[in-house]
């Protein structure tokens, strides 16, 4: 076992992977507008999708709209799908 100080090269570099939990909708607790202004791909059951409005990698569910139907606040109505998500930062 040898003590060679950590270089940049060597130290462990944080995983660059989205959060487990997140939401395009501003008033929602897990909006994180950082990182989703990098762009954020989610690959759902194998399909990628661009709909995405809510997704949890560990619960493995996404919330995507419901056609162009809007509540009485004027968000659209989403629906929650559950299967294999995966997700990435596009840059």
């Amino acid at each position: 076992m040898t003590d060679t100080p950590e270089t940049p090269e060597t130290a462990a570099a944080p995983t660059d992977s989205p959060p487990d939990r997140l939401s395009v909708n501003p008033r929602s607790e897990f909006h994180d507008w950082d990182k989703l202004s990098r762009g954020v791909g989610i690959r759902f059951n194998g399909t990628e999708r661009t709909n995405v409005e809510e997704y949890c990698i560990s619960e493995g569910w996404i919330r995507v709209a419901a056609g162009k139907s809007l509540d009485r606040k004027g968000n659209p109505l989403t629906i929650k799908l559950t299967g294999t998500v995966e997700a990435w930062f596009k840059s």
